[in-house]
């Protein structure tokens, strides 16, 4: 704690328990239509973007619908899931106000739209703890490269070495690791085929939260 000046959070899987919210998306979309989703469906769709997501639903299903249909039907959804719906992670509140109580700096490194994640963070009375957002559309690489932590650091005015970096997924716990941040594993059941690695790659991992503030406080 001596030297930490600066935490970033990703917020999908990470700060926010959201990932079963895309699930419950693909789900009521298709059951809206009749169709009941089969597991290879959210398999195909996951590393597409919007658009090619919507191409291959028309396709596979034959819907008569343009992908510009479908796109706004699930941002609709998606909207009424990050405004009144999507949940914290367990422990989440008490470790970032106690973070920010401490004086430690706070941001968030995302994929997810301002349009979304802000909504969500106010209901959770945590937007007034960050201090700056980094969004995935503002760099030019994914987060198998740490752009969009330095980002977030250079918004909050803190070196990596003096930052930590909450993470659910692999590719940004090595990425993070590699550009000098301390990085929190953080566990999540959609990258539990990951787990082992993150555990193993990360400074350490926490289940919840509450370790994680264990963990950071301990010696306080």
């Amino acid at each position: 704690m001596e030297n930490l000046h600066g935490a970033i959070f990703d917020l999908d899987g990470t700060l926010l328990d959201s990932m079963g919210i895309w699930r419950k998306i693909d789900v009521d979309f298709l059951g809206k239509r009749g169709i009941e989703m089969t597991p290879d469906y959210p398999e195909e769709i996951t590393a597409l973007d919007s658009r090619s997501a919507a191409e291959y639903t028309i396709r596979r299903y034959g819907f008569a619908d343009t992908p510009e249909m479908l796109m706004k039907e699930w941002n609709g959804m998606c909207r009424e899931a990050y405004h009144h719906t999507v949940q914290l992670k367990p422990g989440a509140e008490e470790l970032v106000k106690r973070l920010f109580a401490c004086s430690v700096k706070i941001a968030a490194a995302t994929a997810l739209a301002e349009e979304l994640f802000l909504p969500a963070l106010r209901r959770l009375r945590l937007a007034d703890c960050v201090s700056a957002f980094a969004c995935c559309n503002e760099v030019t690489r994914g987060k198998g490269s740490p752009d969009v932590y330095l980002l977030a650091a250079e918004r909050i005015g803190v070196i990596p070495q003096n930052c930590i970096v909450f993470e659910d997924i692999l590719a940004g716990v090595r990425s993070a690791k590699q550009a000098g941040f301390s990085v929190c594993g953080v566990f999540d059941e959609s990258s539990k085929q990951d787990w082992q690695n993150i555990c193993s790659e990360a400074d350490f991992a926490v289940r919840n939260f509450s370790q994680a503030e264990r963990l950071l406080f301990e010696n306080k």
